[in-house]
């Protein structure tokens, strides 16, 4: 489901910036976020 998330907000992301939307600021930190989310999942699974 995470990833499922992060892919979301990846295309939301790339529609803000080909349409130059206002909301494309608040889309880029939620993207920043998944990013953050997916990474930790990772790390966390190799010391696992």
């Amino acid at each position: 489901m995470l990833y499922t998330i992060a892919v979301i907000l990846l295309v939301l992301w790339v529609l803000g910036l080909v349409s130059s939307y206002t909301m494309g600021g608040l889309i880029h930190i939620l993207l920043v976020v998944a990013i953050v989310v997916v990474l930790v999942r990772i790390i966390q699974n190799r010391r696992v």
